[in-house]
């Protein structure tokens, strides 16, 4: 009676420890670029796409183009850590 007290409490105890060890290695992520990688390219093109339209226009102020260059340049740092990883991965 005693032994079998012991064995059943050894296997919930390993059953408990097998399914929060399951547990942690699910909720750990993996090394990538984040899902979010789209917007920004699509912001990034959205952006030139502005400056250049602006930039033909009498709107065309040196205001204007610093504010453009303050989102564009983050975006293309990015942009090019995208492009980085991708090579990097198919490699």
């Amino acid at each position: 009676m005693l032994t079998s007290i012991i064995s059943t409490t050894s296997a919930v105890s390993s059953a408990a420890s097998s399914a929060a060890s399951s547990a942690a290695i699910s909720m750990t992520t993996s090394l990538g670029l984040p899902e979010y990688g789209v917007l920004a390219v699509i912001a990034l093109i959205f952006l030139l796409s502005a400056k250049e339209i602006l930039s033909a226009s009498k709107y065309w102020k040196k205001s204007v183009c610093a504010s453009l260059n303050i989102g564009i340049f983050p975006l293309l740092v990015a942009f090019a850590g995208i492009v980085i990883f991708k090579v990097a991965e198919i490699i």
